[in-house]
Parts: structure tokens; C-alpha cells; sequence
């Protein structure tokens, strides 16, 4: 199960992480958001012990949303040691986002 990103554990969770970290940002009246929602949850299967890989509510989390810029959603950030790395706007095939995982990993 993806994890659930918040403005409380995004700091110990996600930046302080020394694991690639994949954040979904996405709110429940995005119809894309809701279309990626089941490949974020293959993909937190998939690599789980490797990658973290969660979703962060936008609507319920506005201090990281603001912080790192989210104007789009979803959109995916991959972020490790603290820093973005890589990032996705909008729905996208799992191909897409497994290939910027294997980049990063």
C-alpha cells in the first residue's frame, strides 16, 4: 500500500529518507489523479523495500504543496537525499514512471 505523505512527516519521511522517494501530489477531484492512483499503488508493491512511494493530498497538505511549487497535479516528484531529482505533471503510463525509478535507484 502507497504511503500517506503529510505536511507533519514530509520533512522525517520523505527529505531525511536515504531510500528514492516517489510522492504522488494529487486531491480527490482530479479525475487523472484518480486514473494514476492504481499504478502508484502497483508501484509502492513493486519496489517496496527499495523506493517509498506515497501520496501526498494536496487539499489537506498546502505547506509542502506550496513549498516545492505544485501548480499541477498529479504530479509525481522522485526525490532523494532531500533533493527533487526528477519529477512527472499529469497522468502518464507505469512504462514512464518505472523508467524514471530505474534512473534513480
Amino acid at each position: 500500500m502507497a504511503l500517506e505523505f503529510t505536511d507533519a512527516n514530509f520533512q522525517t519521511d520523505v527529505l531525511a529518507s536515504d531510500k528514492l522517494t516517489v510522492v504522488d501530489f494529487w486531491a480527490e477531484w482530479c479525475g487523472p489523479c484518480r486514473a494514476i492512483g492504481p499504478v502508484i499503488e502497483e508501484l509502492s508493491k513493486e519496489y517496496a523495500g527499495k523506493v517509498n512511494v506515497g501520496k501526498l493530498n494536496v487539499d489537506h497538505n498546502p505547506n509542502v504543496s506550496v513549498n516545492f511549487g505544485i501548480t499541477s497535479i498529479p504530479a509525481i516528484l522522485f526525490i532523494k537525499n532531500g533533493q527533487v531529482v526528477d519529477k512527472q505533471i499529469g497522468a502518464v503510463p507505469k512504462s514512464v514512471l518505472e523508467k524514471k525509478i530505474q534512473a534513480h535507484i
